[in-house]
This record gives structure tokens, C-alpha cells and sequence, in this order.
């Protein structure tokens, strides 16, 4: 038995959020600090660090807000479409 596996998500088999969506995440970019606290919470694996900021991609954020909660320097809010 393995034990501490890691659960990969594989994008491209993933179905596309659409515009259902009312809420979503905006990271102020002035303010991220870089930490990677919001990725591992993310339920759709939807967030990834780019150029050492977070970046949501909006094809698959449902906009549940997990990633706003859970950023120690608050750089994530939820805005209305």
C-alpha cells in the first residue's frame, strides 16, 4: 500500500466552468505576496503561480471563494460579474 500519495488534477480532462459563475476571484497583484497559500485549497486546481503571483484561471474557477479566505494578506477579493 503507498502511503502520503498526492492527488493530480489533469486540466484537459476537467469540464469548463462556463458563465454560470456571478462571483469571482480578482488577486491584486501589488499585494500578493507569493506564499502559495491558496493553491492547495482550491478545489478546482484552478489557481497556479505565474511570474511569483497568483493566477486564476477563469475557465475552471466555480468563484466558491476559498482562495479569498484563505490568503494571509487578503490580495484575493470576490467580485460580482
Amino acid at each position: 500500500m503507498e502511503h502520503g500519495a498526492t492527488i493530480k488534477h489533469d486540466q484537459k480532462k476537467s469540464p469548463k466552468t462556463g458563465d454560470w459563475r456571478y462571483m469571482h476571484p480578482e488577486v491584486d497583484k501589488e499585494k500578493c505576496i507569493g506564499c502559495q497559500t491558496c493553491v492547495p485549497f482550491c478545489p478546482e486546481a484552478s489557481i497556479e503561480m505565474k511570474d511569483g503571483k497568483a493566477d486564476i484561471d477563469y475557465d475552471y474557477c466555480k468563484g466558491c471563494g476559498v482562495c479569498a479566505e484563505v490568503c494571509p494578506v487578503k490580495a484575493i477579493v470576490m467580485k460580482k460579474k
